[in-house]
């Protein structure tokens, strides 16, 4: 059956296939449904015709009617521009272009009337209005469709090169509803679920959005859209929640066992914090479930994920079976290897590390192990992923720090199972709710929220490069009561392109200014080999002061380090200063993180520095970063399995509409778990639109 939604964009009137290939390469429109779901971001009010004589600076756009006269081309190169002087009897203002200069040339005319939209602004001390809209007057009447409510759409300068200005994309609108006459767009949504969550219909949605008759009406369509898009989002996570639960069973760990029971009762060096204890019965309810337990643990840095992580795979190896735990980095892997090692000495495991410098005999006699069952947990790096790592029985496997790896690259560890092992992904970089129950949605969430015992919290203060004799007194002071600095700098070779100083400038500037002191220096493009030896002795306290980039952010454990001062701090997100003051702090002394930066500083940037310096509480500054940046900019998104971009919905803003939208769609997939019910045929079909079906992320973390 002919669907005029699925009908390409270049058979409607005046768009052709040029026009139709600009508009699917630069707004991803490519049919009619594309156009229909392509929203105007505003609405501007085309009821009143101005003279030029009411103009006022403060007015938005306004339209204004009258004669175009004098057309001249000025300037070259870059300052090139077409002006054009245009009068109504009551005064006149200066048109000014700066693109399509060639077409709009050819097709000025100074012997009609034109209704112009523009927003007017003084320029030597005349109205000026820069790329204004014009349309000519035929007769005397002007048509009903100028005047009253009219949508904007945002479009590309490559577009309005070609005249596909947000007039045109109306144009197009208003052409599809004619066509459609009174053919209703078919509903995604059954009637059911429509009247119980108060949603108007898809097709009033969208009339309303394109084209209102006034401003009340948009409202309920913008609703309406931002609960589609959002329980679409939701229905996809859950689903493939629910598919791999129905696919995958889980090992059941009934036994608590000698090694788990020894471990808390004779090595733990310390009691568990009630938020340890908490994150532990929801581990130990997933073990005895059935199901394959699917778990993100959030943690500020410093907050004792490690411990949970080693007792989850205790009750592993006392059930049987072995255990792995996966890291970003060789340090990190390093650090987690020697820090369990430790921990579990008195209880007899063999416990490996395989990363990719493990070579030759040693790597043999590990992969061995892993294929017989002798060693019982391995930690490792990307290297775990590669076809020889067999395991005998993998039971659990636990990946740090997960936004480091690739989906797909995670889903091959999965693999090396016949029935894929619990799984237990780590983070120290908080995550907002609003954002964790769309990117992480089908996971289950545990968060460790306190901190251990006889943990200050880190004093962060704000400094100005010209103030830097304030710095040089804390890192004396510190290193004098025996102590470690980082110091990190955003990049490793002066930029012709910014400000800021770079890590080699920093490093001899260190030096200088402390002659005595031990000064190492860490960056990104060093070879491993290198990086590893220096991160050594800075473990070792064979080095007093780390100049580095931010290649320690992540996971480097020196508790001996008390300042952390960050450098032309303005240049990093929140997320990062938050990580890279979480290198410190981690003894029972009192730390600092210093944050260096000019005086000239953007209301945005200003802002971040106020947050850090108020706050240590990660999830505080996960939802203020969520705010300045927005959940397309926050680490990890773009690998997370998001298939379709938020159009008109924002997570932020629209958290209550989020979580409606997510009981929506949980109560369905409960009501028709196997999706036969033919009210909500439309529904599955919507989704099965929506998703990629060659990627199947069901049995993915």
């Amino acid at each position: 059956m002919y669907n005029i939604l699925d009908q390409q964009l270049q058979y409607l009137p005046g768009v052709g296939p040029g026009r139709a290939l600009t508009m699917a390469a630069e707004l991803d429109i490519c049919t009619v449904r594309d156009l229909l779901f392509y929203f105007p971001y505003r609405y501007i009010d085309r009821s009143t015709i101005y003279t030029i004589n009411q103009l006022r600076e403060d007015m938005p756009y306004v339209q204004l009617r009258g004669r175009i006269s004098d057309i001249a081309e000025e300037g070259v190169g870059r300052s090139r521009r077409l002006e054009a002087s245009f009068s109504d009897g009551t005064g006149s203002v200066r048109l000014v272009w700066f693109q399509g200069i060639s077409y709009l040339k050819k097709s000025l005319r100074k012997d009609v009337d034109y209704l112009l939209l523009g927003k007017p602004a003084i320029f030597n001390l005349s109205y000026n209005i820069t790329h204004p809209e014009l349309e000519i007057i035929k007769g005397d009447e002007l048509p009903a469709g100028q005047l009253g409510l009219h949508p904007v759409y945002h479009t590309t300068e490559k577009m309005k090169r070609q005249n596909l200005n947000s007039r045109f994309i109306e144009k197009l609108v208003v052409e599809v509803f004619r066509q459609l006459g009174n053919q209703r767009v078919a509903d995604t949504l059954s009637d059911e679920l429509r009247l119980s969550y108060q949603l108007i219909p898809l097709h009033d949605a969208l009339r309303r959005i394109h084209l209102p008759a006034n401003m009340q009406e948009v409202p309920m369509a913008q609703y309406r859209h931002k609960f589609e898009e959002l329980f679409f989002l939701q229905l996809s996570i859950l689903s493939f929640a629910q598919k791999r639960n129905g696919k995958y069973r889980g090992f059941i760990f009934n036994k608590v066992g000698d090694l788990f029971r020894r471990f808390y009762a004779e090595v733990l060096p310390f009691q568990l914090t009630d938020a340890q204890k908490r994150v532990m019965q929801d581990i130990r309810n997933d073990l005895v479930s059935g199901r394959q337990m699917n778990r993100l643990l959030q943690g500020d840095v410093g907050s004792g994920k490690t411990v949970v992580a080693i007792m989850t795979m205790l009750l592993a190896i006392d059930n049987g079976y072995q255990a792995c735990i996966m890291a970003p980095t060789e340090i990190l892997a390093e650090q987690h290897h020697a820090s369990i090692s430790r921990m579990l000495s008195q209880l007899g495991l063999r416990v490996e590390l395989l990363t990719g410098v493990v070579k030759g005999k040693r790597r043999e006699a590990i992969l061995e192990g892993l294929n017989s069952g002798e060693v019982n947990i391995i930690v490792g790096t990307h290297a775990l992923l590669e076809d020889p790592v067999q395991f005998r029985n993998l039971g659990c496997a636990i990946i740090d720090e997960q936004h480091r790896f690739g989906v797909e690259q995670r889903s091959r560890l999965w693999r090396k199972n016949t029935n894929p092992p619990h799984i237990l992904v780590m983070t120290a970089t908080p995550i907002p709710r609003t954002l964790a129950m769309t990117v992480y949605g089908d996971l289950d969430v545990s968060i460790i929220d306190q901190l251990p015992p006889g943990r200050k919290p880190i004093k962060t203060v704000h400094i100005y490069e010209q103030r830097s004799d304030q710095l040089a007194q804390l890192i004396s002071r510190e290193v004098s009561a025996g102590h470690q600095v980082y110091i990190v700098y955003p990049l490793i070779k002066e930029s012709e392109k910014s400000d800021m100083r770079d890590l080699e400038q920093g490093f001899d500037t260190i030096c200088s200014t402390f002659p005595d002191l031990r000064v190492g220096k860490l960056h990104g493009k060093m070879r491993d080999q290198d990086k590893n030896e220096i991160m050594q002795h800075f473990l070792a306290r064979k080095l007093d002061i780390l100049v580095s980039t931010t290649v320690i952010e992540v996971g480097v454990d020196v508790p001996n380090a008390s300042v952390m001062a960050i450098i032309n701090a303005d240049r990093f997100g929140l997320a990062q200063l938050h990580q890279l003051r979480g290198r410190v702090g981690r003894g029972a002394e009192q730390s600092y993180c210093v944050l260096v930066t000019g005086y000239k500083l953007a209301d945005n940037t200003r802002k971040r520095m106020e947050i850090m310096v108020s706050t240590t509480d990660g999830f505080v500054i996960a939802e203020e970063d969520l705010k300045l940046r927005g959940p397309g900019d926050i680490e990890g998104t773009q690998q997370s399995g998001l298939f379709f971009n938020l159009k008109i919905a924002n997570l932020v803003r629209d958290n209550e509409i989020l979580e409606t939208a997510r009981k929506a769609a949980a109560d369905l997939l409960e009501t028709d778990p196997d999706r036969h019910l033919p009210q909500n045929q439309p529904t599955w079909q919507r989704l099965a639109q929506l998703r990629n079906p060659a990627v199947d992320w069901s049995s993915i973390s």
